[in-house]
C-alpha cells in the first residue's frame, strides 16, 4: 500500500493548529495565501501596487517613489529598480 507524503509545510500547519484557533483546513488555507502573496514577482508587485496607489489618487511620481521604497522590504528581495525601470514595467 503506498504511503502518502506529508503535506508541504506540515510542521508549520501543525504549529498553527496547536497555537491558534485555526483548524487544519483553515491553517492550510492561510499558509497557501501567504505563500501566494510572497511568490509574486517584482514585476507583478509593481503593477499591482501601481494600480492600488493610482486608485487612491496618488500621482505617478508619488507612486513610483513609494514603490521604490517598498521593494527592498519585500520578503523575497527584488532587484533594485530605477524609477524609469518601474515606469517601463507598468507602461512598457
Amino acid at each position: 500500500m503506498p504511503t502518502s507524503s506529508p503535506p508541504p509545510y506540515g510542521d508549520l500547519l501543525a504549529h498553527l493548529t496547536r497555537t491558534s484557533a485555526l483548524g487544519p483546513g483553515e491553517a492550510a488555507r492561510v499558509v497557501a495565501e501567504v505563500l501566494a502573496y510572497f511568490s509574486e514577482s517584482a514585476t507583478e508587485y509593481v503593477r499591482r501596487r501601481h494600480g492600488e496607489l493610482q486608485a487612491r489618487g496618488l500621482s505617478n511620481e508619488q507612486i513610483f517613489t513609494r514603490i521604490a521604497e517598498e521593494l527592498p522590504a519585500r520578503r523575497v528581495a527584488a532587484p533594485e529598480l530605477s524609477l524609469r525601470q518601474l515606469r517601463r514595467i507598468v507602461y512598457g
